[in-house]
């Protein structure tokens, strides 16, 4: 047996050796022809398709419990989703496409637009593409794409998983996870981690390898071959939460949820969310060709708040810009937009758009009931900060805060803090600039692990400032969906921890079996460590 040994980012903790199941890829994209007789019978073909897809998921959902059964519920009220249907008949009825392809192309639209909106929304792409392959799959009586089913144990490789197939994994099943694609802010990393399944993602060359067993260590991401056997060192225990963020000690933690449409904040919620750490507004902006009025804002606002009433929910103002193009902001071509005028610089040409968007958060927070707080991204200094808390008082919004995103925040943070109400910080995107890494790109992932030391140091100069100045710290970057992580955070400072819904309960429960001095040996762990492996097996010495 050769010794072959690869790499990726280990994001769910375990150890696990056994024979390989290759997950299939996806579906080559459908032909345009021919071209159907009746191009009336062939758009009717849609709805039935979408629906069956949409029963497939939800009776599947009602197998599984927690985050599992929130994923499984939300792809299939995606799989449902009108816009995307209408969008489909009407390709069939225009060009006559036939409905595999209409269905295709419509996705496509959808997948371009979150893929333009970078971030978050960029990642939420594979989402669309695994509804995309399932109506597809439906239209053309193919077999649906996804987990074959498993004799036996098995480690899982693939190109990258859907979250309707990490979501219906049987930990019993699946000794470990290794993708090829993905990072460690994917459905997938979150989601293994709530299953108790090792897995390392961003593993380059895994696929070409042809191994036929392997070793994977979800803690250092180290993937070798192996003799077959089947050994497994994972949890595969689903974590049990009581919905308060608490340490044993007593010390209070908020764990709040991540949203960016109505469906995420009713997920959030059901998943036991003590609030919104992270209000994505994108979503109300993405197909408009121009700005939606106040009101429109502020029923889209609304809708997502409505599950939240009495609880705290913060809402981030427009994060857009030339490397995130909106039609009706008409940004001016930029060599490099994501170091360009994008998130709180468009407002500063732009400040009537966010004007008339604080208006409609603070009506929509009037309407809700939710306890609104607002912030901005991509702040870069102490000046900037002040200039938006006084737009935001103006408008009636009395809590306001700003985003450590870039370095330049994070070093400033104290000087910030004076002006600002809290702060909160964006592990995602200040990694992305701290080691000039795009999140996107598989081939610099591992620069992405939340685990670097040189990002863990940033986060602890802004724990250091707010415990200073006795202002709130939260980290709403999925570097939060960590259990271990998030035990570091805490012991830097961190105050509120806000991610995915399905990462809630295996957060929350991990929170209350450790205390604040233990979170803090971790911390100073952690922040004297050279790499990320070395940074997690310090953190979890204390434990």
């Amino acid at each position: 047996m050769s010794s072959t040994r690869l790499s990726g980012v280990g994001v769910s903790s375990g150890r696990a050796t056994g024979p390989v199941v290759r997950v299939a890829e996806a579906l080559p994209e459908p032909p345009a022809g021919p071209r159907p007789a009746d191009t009336t019978a062939e758009a009717a073909r849609i709805r039935p398709a979408t629906e069956a897809v949409a029963q497939r998921l939800m009776e599947r959902a009602k197998t599984v419990e927690g985050d599992a059964r929130a994923v499984l519920e939300t792809t299939a009220a995606m799989a449902g989703d009108p816009s995307l249907i209408k969008s489909a008949e009407k390709l069939v009825a225009d060009e006559s496409l036939p409905a595999a392809r209409a269905v295709h192309q419509a996705a496509q639209k959808f997948i371009g637009a979150l893929q333009a909106a970078g971030g978050y929304m960029a990642e939420r792409a594979r989402d669309v593409q695994d509804v995309r392959d399932r109506v597809v799959a439906e239209l053309l009586g193919l077999p649906a794409p996804g987990v074959p089913d498993l004799a036996s144990p098995s480690v899982l490789v693939a190109r990258d998983l859907a979250p309707a197939d990490t979501a219906g994994l049987d930990p019993a099943k699946v000794l470990a996870l290794v993708t090829e694609e993905g990072g460690p802010t994917s459905h997938t990393a979150i989601l293994a981690r709530s299953l108790g399944i090792p897995a390392v993602v961003a593993c380059r060359g895994i696929l070409a390898s042809g191994l036929a067993a392997l070793d994977v260590d979800g803690d250092t991401g180290q993937v070798r071959e192996s003799d077959g056997k089947v050994r497994a060192a994972g949890t595969g225990k689903k974590a049990e939460w009581n919905g308060v963020g608490a340490l044993k000690d007593g010390h209070r933690v908020k764990v709040l949820g991540n949203v960016g449409s109505p469906a995420d904040a009713t997920a959030a919620a059901a998943a036991g969310a003590e609030g919104v750490g992270l209000f994505r507004t994108e979503f109300c902006f993405l197909d408009a060709a121009e700005e939606p009025t106040v009101a429109e804002q502020t029923a889209a606002y609304a809708a997502v708040l409505a599950p939240f009433a009495g609880k705290p929910v913060v809402v981030r103002t427009l994060d857009a810009g030339a490397d995130k193009p909106l039609a009706f902001l008409s940004p001016d071509p930029e060599p490099n937009p994501a170091l360009g005028v994008r998130g709180l610089r468009v407002a500063f040409d732009r400040a009537e758009v966010l004007d008339r968007q604080l208006e409609a958060i603070a009506a929509a927070a009037a309407s809700s009931g939710a306890d609104v707080s607002v912030m901005a991204p991509m702040v870069a200094t102490a000046a900037e900060a002040a200039w938006f808390v006084e737009r935001a008082r103006a408008a009636g919004i009395q809590r306001a805060g700003v985003m450590v995103e870039v370095p330049s925040a994070a070093l400033l943070a104290r000087e910030i803090l004076q002006v600002v109400d809290f702060i909160s910080i964006g592990t995602n995107d200040l990694a992305q600039y701290v080691f000039a890494a795009d999140r996107q790109l598989g081939g610099v992932a591992a620069l992405n692990d939340p685990w670097q030391p040189a990002l863990l140091r940033l986060i602890a100069l802004v724990g250091e400032a707010a415990t200073a100045t006795g202002k709130p710290v939260g980290v709403c970057g999925e570097a939060a969906a960590d259990p271990l992580l998030a035990c570091v955070l805490i012991g830097m400072g961190i105050t509120s921890l806000s991610m995915n819904h399905t990462a809630l309960t295996t957060v929350g429960a991990k929170l209350a079996t450790t205390s604040v001095d233990i979170c803090q040996l971790a911390a100073r762990g952690a922040l004297a460590a050279a790499d990320p492996a070395s940074a997690k097996l310090a953190a979890r010495a204390p434990h």
